[in-house]
């Protein structure tokens, strides 16, 4: 039985597609850009630019040089738009959305804002993308899904109850991906991420993920603040991992028509002890004064553990970047930026 090859590299060699990457302009969306357009692939990206930023655009274009960067087309605009869908659709054979309003105390105090870009701009892009025949969607869940539910590793099919408007959303971003393969056997990929950090990840706002923030505390000497006792734990997924899951969905040819898989490590790591890794790779001792508790938030989930029997059996996925590979690069990457 011949083996089915799972490098996206070697699968793309001697195939072009058109892309078209919402979000591009956002951590998630630029790093995937960037290996795209590396992998010689043509790409069109849509950005409204209020949590993204033409830095990130401009990071990419330096990285894969000017006769890479010709093979992008960049949008500004908000899918809220159905024209603005209907206008960045054609001729697309690959979806991967990844625009969505991403922070969960912040979907707690703007629900209404949450519901729109996370429900009725993933409504417009996804059927937008059905009536264009697009060969593959892909877009990205969220781990909050699992909500209150203490099982661990968590398994696709065994949820929760979400506790937070933006878990919500991702739930019901899935409901209407499965409806429209029921209705339309429409192919989609849904793909719950399990904090997912690297470069170009914002430090600062509102939507700021726990490690580049830390990182950027400890190199300006700031205090760290930890919600709850430290003990919390996270399956923290390298960027790196979760290009290869978006790329691998959007080109394996899958005799099913609609998945949600999860992404992440299969590992995890407390609170406490990350802090002290990030404090460890700044060559600092860590300092209890340094470090400030305070409650629990309203949504946020104990512990978290992704398994990823499911995704690796289907598409093949592997995590090449260990989360000490990730930090180490991550934190690198912030010295220098």
């Amino acid at each position: 039985m011949k083996k089915e090859n799972n490098n996206i590299e070697t699968i793309l060699k001697n195939k072009k597609y058109l892309w078209l990457v919402t979000g591009v302009a956002g951590f998630i969306g630029s790093n995937i850009l960037e290996k795209l357009l590396l992998l010689d692939q043509k790409v069109v990206g849509i950005d409204n630019l209020s949590t993204g930023f033409n830095e990130n655009l401009k990071s990419v274009n330096k990285i894969v040089g000017n006769k890479r960067w010709k093979n992008f087309k960049f949008f500004k605009g908000d899918l809220s738009s159905l024209k603005n869908c209907q206008k960045i659709i054609k001729n697309v054979d690959i979806v991967l959305h990844q625009a969505a309003r991403g922070s969960i105390p912040k979907s707690i105090k703007n629900p209404i804002a949450t519901n729109k870009d996370n429900i009725t701009c993933f409504l417009n892009i996804l059927s937008v993308a059905k009536d264009n025949n697009v060969k593959s969607f892909v877009y990205a869940s969220s781990s909050s899904v699992y909500g209150d539910s203490k099982h661990l590793p968590k398994i696709e099919n065994r949820v929760g109850k979400v506790l937070s408007n933006y878990a919500l959303t991702k739930k019901v971003n899935e409901k209407y991906a499965d409806l429209f393969f029921q209705l339309y056997n429409f192919k989609t990929i849904g793909l719950r991420y399990f904090n997912v950090f690297g470069k170009r990840q914002n430090p600062n706002g509102d939507y700021a993920a726990v490690i580049p923030r830390w990182i950027n505390n400890v190199k300006m000497k700031k205090k760290i603040v930890i919600f709850g006792d430290g003990k919390t734990s996270r399956d923290f997924c390298p960027i790196d991992n979760v290009v290869q899951a978006n790329i691998l969905s959007g080109v394996k040819k899958l005799k099913k028509k609609n998945y949600v898989f999860n992404v992440g490590t299969g590992s995890r790591i407390s609170l406490i002890k990350l802090c002290k890794e990030i404090y460890f790779a700044f060559k600092t001792p860590s300092s209890k004064h340094m470090i400030v508790y305070k409650n629990f938030r309203k949504g946020d989930i104990k512990h978290s553990l992704s398994s990823i029997k499911n995704i690796s059996k289907t598409i093949g996925y592997r995590p090449k970047i260990s989360f000490k590979e990730g930090i180490s690069s991550t934190i690198n990457w912030f010295k220098l930026n």
